[in-house]
C-alpha cells in the first residue's frame, strides 16, 4: 500500500524536529512567550475591570457621593480644589429637606490628621495591642443603611447616641481581629487617639474594597467626633436616593448645593458628585488607552515569535533546496512540497 503524501509529510516533519532539537525548542518558545504575553495582559485587564465592577456595584444602585474635589480615578489634585471650602452638616440637612428624591444623606467626617503627616500617629489600642493608621470617621446611623455595612457583632450606634455625643465606636473586622483575637467585642473599651470609646459593634469587611485591603474603620457618631476632635472639618456626604430615582436625586442635590455654596450661574460647581456607575465609567475611560497600549506591546511579543517561526521555515527550505529540486524532477507538485514544509 502506497503511503499518503500527508502521512509521509508528517513523518518527515517529526524526523526534522528530532534532528534539530534546539532549533525546534527555540521556535516553540518564541510562540509560547508571545501567546502567554497576550493572554496574561488580557487576563490582568479583565480581572481589574471585574474588581472595579464589584466595588462600584456594591455601593448600591441608589447611592451617590459628594466631596469638595474628585475622589474618583484621576490624576493630581489641584491647589484650587484643595482651597475649596469643606462641605458641612448644614449642606447635608438642606439636601435631605429640599430634595424629594433623596431618602437620606449621611455625613462622613474625616479626622483632622487625615490630610497631614500626623495621620501616621493615629492608632487604636486595647490591652497592649494597637492598630496604626485606622480609618477614623464620624457619621450617623444612616451610614449603616447605605449597603456598605454588614454587622458581624453587636450593632451600629443609634441616632440617640449621636445626639447625646456618647463615647461609642463601631470597629472594622481587621481591627477587631488584631486587638481582641476572638474575644466578645461588645462592651469593651478601646483607646482611639487618646480618647476612650465603648465598642458597640464590629463591621464585616465591605464588599467595596480591593482584594487584600484591610478593614481598619473606626466609626464614631458624628457629634461625638466633633466633640472629641473639634478641629475635624473635612467631610464627605453619602447620598441615598429613593429607589430608582438616583439620577433625579443627584440633579436635585446639585441644584441645592450650588445655592448653599453660592456658586454663580454659569460657573462650574465647586464640589464633586458621583455614583458607583459613573465612577466605573470614569475608570474605563481612564484605562482604555492604557489597555490598548498593553495589548499592542504584548502583541509585539507574539509578532516576534511569529517572525522567528518564519525564519526557521526559511532556513529549513534553504538547506533542502536540492531535495526540493529532486522531488520536482520526479513529478512532485508545488502543493505537495508546500504541504511537506507546513
Amino acid at each position: 500500500m502506497t503511503e499518503s503524501p500527508t502521512i509521509a509529510g508528517i513523518g518527515m516533519a517529526l524526523a526534522a524536529i528530532r534532528e534539530h532539537k534546539m532549533r525546534s525548542l527555540l521556535t516553540v518558545l518564541g510562540v509560547i512567550i508571545g501567546t502567554a504575553c497576550v493572554i496574561a495582559v488580557g487576563s490582568v485587564i479583565t480581572g481589574i475591570d471585574a474588581v472595579i465592577v464589584d466595588i462600584t456595584s456594591s455601593f448600591g444602585p441608589d447611592t451617590a457621593f459628594v466631596y469638595k474635589f474628585n475622589l474618583g480615578f484621576r490624576g493630581n489634585i489641584t491647589g484650587d480644589e484643595l482651597r475649596r471650602k469643606p462641605l458641612t452638616l448644614e449642606n447635608a440637612r438642606a439636601i435631605e429637606e429640599r430634595c424629594p428624591s433623596v431618602e437620606h444623606v449621611s455625613p462622613y467626617l474625616f479626622p483632622p490628621a487625615l490630610f497631614t503627616r500626623q495621620h501616621a500617629f493615629d492608632r487604636v489600642r486595647y490591652k497592649g495591642n494597637e492598630v496604626l493608621q485606622p480609618e477614623i470617621a464620624g457619621t450617623e446611623y444612616g451610614y449603616s443603611e447605605g449597603g456598605a455595612t454588614k454587622m458581624l457583632h453587636g450593632r451600629f450606634f443609634t441616632d440617640d447616641e449621636n445626639f447625646r455625643r456618647q463615647p461609642v465606636v463601631v470597629i472594622g473586622e481587621d481591627i477587631y481581629r488584631a486587638l481582641m483575637q476572638g474575644e466578645d467585642p461588645v462592651g469593651k473599651w478601646v483607646e482611639v487617639n487618646g480618647h476612650m470609646f465603648e465598642v458597640v459593634g464590629v463591621m464585616g469587611r465591605p464588599a467595596a474594597s480591593f482584594p487584600g485591603q484591610e478593614d481598619k474603620r473606626a466609626m464614631l457618631p458624628y457629634h461625638t467626633m466633633k466633640k472629641m476632635f473639634p478641629a475635624a472639618k473635612e467631610m464627605m456626604l453619602i447620598l441615598i436616593a429613593r429607589k430608582g430615582l438616583l439620577s433625579q436625586a443627584m440633579d436635585e442635590a446639585d441644584a441645592v448645593l450650588r445655592q448653599e455654596r453660592r456658586v454663580a450661574v454659569g460657573k462650574p460647581s465647586d464640589f464633586w458628585m458621583s455614583s458607583g456607575a459613573q465612577m466605573l465609567e470614569q475608570f474605563r475611560n481612564l484605562t482604555a488607552t492604557v489597555a490598548l497600549v498593553m495589548v499592542v506591546l504584548s502583541s509585539i511579543g507574539l509578532l516576534v515569535g511569529g517572525i522567528g517561526v518564519m525564519n526557521i521555515m526559511l532556513v529549513s527550505v534553504t538547506e533542502r533546496t536540492r531535495e526540493i529540486g529532486i522531488r520536482k524532477a520526479v513529478g512532485a507538485r508545488r502543493s505537495d512540497i508546500v504541504a511537506q514544509f507546513l
